[in-house]
């Protein structure tokens, strides 16, 4: 697709074209997020943290993961930083242990999501935009039309029509990848949360087990 070809979209191609460059590198800074979010904390890290609190060695499981935060090796998984948050504090019962779990799987929730909202209002955008070049380029040629009289043919009456609708397929090839970016990135947050979940749950399996010694 040439420049040119491309300009005869009208002015509006340019917000639709700037829609196709914010969404992607949304995409692409989420996609990443997520990978490093999915990240699963060291296995003998887990392990040896459910065993130290399943046992009641809560100082020593904190000791690991302080270990682990100021290492500089690399940036805390998500996962790690909700075992630290739930061994931050020493919960008196386990309502008290499930809300601050809780609270920081939401966190990291909330963190998750972040711009997905504008990713799905890029794709909303994208569409009107086109249809409004559309509805502008109809305007046009009409004028057009009007203006010529009764000297006008079929052939500049369509080629003013193919120059307006290119604006509605422009904007649809822009919207139709967003929306697929959207939901892609939704299906992520979704694993993600639930591999979250999980966390906490065997946290407080570990901590009950501790009780019961």
């Amino acid at each position: 697709m040439t420049l040119d070809f491309l300009l005869k979209g009208g002015i509006l191609t340019w917000p639709i074209l700037l829609c196709s460059i914010v969404g992607l590198t949304i995409f692409l800074e989420r996609f990443f997020n997520y990978r490093a979010a999915s990240a699963k904390v060291h296995e003998q890290l887990a392990s040896s943290i459910y065993h130290l609190v399943s046992t009641g060695k809560i100082a020593e499981a904190r000791a690991r993961l302080r270990a682990r935060e100021h290492s500089g090796n690399s940036k805390m998984t998500p996962t790690e930083r909700i075992l630290r948050e739930g061994l931050a504090v020493d919960p008196a019962d386990r309502e008290t242990l499930e809300l601050v779990l809780s609270h920081s799987v939401s966190r990291e929730l909330k963190l998750l999501e972040r711009h997905l909202g504008t990713l799905s209002t890029l794709g909303n955008v994208a569409t009107l935009l086109g249809l409004l070049g559309t509805v502008f380029g109809m305007i046009k040629a009409f004028m057009a039309v009007a203006e010529l009289g009764g000297r006008v043919n079929a052939s500049v009456l369509a080629g003013g029509i193919w120059e307006a609708m290119l604006t509605t397929a422009y904007g649809l090839v822009v919207a139709i990848p967003i929306v697929f970016f959207h939901n892609y990135l939704e299906n992520r947050v979704e694993g993600i949360q639930a591999a979250h979940e999980e966390v906490a749950v065997y946290l407080v399996k570990a901590w009950l087990s501790s009780k019961q010694r």
